[in-house]
């Protein structure tokens, strides 16, 4: 089955490299090339995560009806014209240009939606449900190596061509990747009457809560252990990264079968109280090793915690929605991720840096209270 998966888990890798490599140098072409402030820096990011939660519920609902293949095919060109809005952008003044930019921001989050949402219901086509959580590992560890990739590359693109080389890559990953999806078979939808993503909003809520609130770990760790190593004074604050990475793939590697062998509510709440366990070390560290002993931990538990949860949302609807279901599921994780960085903020202004992690592993701990909940009251489908 992995075999399978290997051409759509690349399909989602080249997708999600074209987000990474932006990551790192859109703040500094908006900020230091165009002149813009903070805010537009803000505007300009955010902007891509408010598309993929606005376009969820649209690419589940084309993924069902249309197939998944022709899902990621929309995504990709959608991704390719992000690019070409990017290069357009150049040739503006500043507000003109990140105006465009903004356009061109927010069809890659739909860009983002429609692949990733088309490539797990390709992929849950492929096998069978007693694999469900394998696929939605697999194909999010092609999401998060894309990222992990992505973003020194695109540092290293920025510093030697400046913004043009992220526009011309971005423009031209996705045509190349279609030449890979044209040659993989489709998959034909399951033609059912047409259930609405309120319905299925309502069947998957409870573990894509689990999910959003296990996130927070994830979110706390790429935006504050950097802060927390140059704080404390200890050098190499990029090690957290790549503890954290290492982790989160071997868990992937070697545990992605796990949830759908014992259930994904157990999976969930296991590797939820590993990953608070984490937070909490890096809370209390007081070496950088302990901080990079707790950035591992909460890698490995967050590789998991997302699969097990994404088992108990897609057992809660019928075959011919599962695109939709992972929609809505992933929906929460991007309002998650939109909310808890800035929250956390919040939470560290004024006060020692470390606090933030003692706040992200109660929210995580509360991701294994759902996951009890779950245990306690078995899957029904309601959709």
């Amino acid at each position: 089955m992995t075999l399978r998966l290997l051409p759509i888990m690349g399909v989602v890798f080249v997708a999600f490299l074209v987000i990474g490599v932006a990551m790192p140098v859109l703040p500094l072409h908006v900020h230091d090339g165009l002149g813009l402030d903070t805010f537009v820096v803000g505007l300009v990011a955010g902007s891509q995560f408010a598309a993929s939660l606005i376009s969820r519920p649209w690419a589940g609902h084309y993924s069902d009806s249309r197939g998944a293949k022709r899902g990621v095919v929309a995504g990709l060109l959608a991704a390719a014209a992000a690019g070409l809005l990017y290069l357009l952008s150049l040739g503006f003044a500043p507000l003109t240009s990140v105006s465009v930019l903004l356009l061109g921001r927010g069809l890659l989050g739909g860009a983002e939606s429609f692949i990733i949402t088309s490539a797990v219901s390709w992929g849950l086509a492929l096998a069978d449900i007693r694999s469900t959580g394998k696929v939605i590992a697999w194909v999010g560890l092609a999401m998060f190596a894309a990222f992990a990739i992505g973003a020194p590359a695109g540092s290293a693109l920025y510093a030697a061509y400046g913004f043009t080389a992220i526009a011309v890559g971005t423009a031209v990953a996705p045509l190349c990747t279609l030449l890979l999806v044209v040659t993989l078979p489709p998959v034909a939808p399951v033609h059912h009457a047409r259930v609405s993503f309120v319905k299925v909003l309502g069947a998957v809520w409870v573990p894509g809560l689990g999910s959003a609130l296990g996130s927070v770990g994830f979110g706390a760790v790429f935006t504050f252990v950097a802060l927390l190593f140059a704080n404390r004074g200890w050098a190499n604050g990029w090690l957290a990264y790549t503890a954290y990475a290492t982790a989160f793939i071997l868990a992937r590697i070697f545990f992605s079968h796990v949830a759908d062998a014992i259930g994904g509510a157990k999976v969930a709440l296991v590797c939820a109280l590993i990953e608070a366990a984490g937070q909490a070390l890096i809370w209390l560290a007081v070496r950088p090793e302990m901080a990079l002993a707790g950035a591992a931990l909460t890698g490995f538990g967050f590789s998991l915690v997302y699969p097990g949860f994404g088992v108990e949302a897609v057992q809660r609807v019928p075959p011919q929605s599962r695109g939709l279901a992972m929609g809505a599921y992933t929906a929460f994780l991007d309002l998650a991720q939109g909310l808890a960085s800035p929250t956390l903020g919040l939470i560290a202004t004024g006060g020692r840096l470390n606090v933030v992690f003692l706040a992200s592993a109660v929210t995580v701990l509360c991701a294994a209270l759902v996951a009890s909940w779950l245990m306690a009251y078995p899957t029904t489908r309601s959709a």
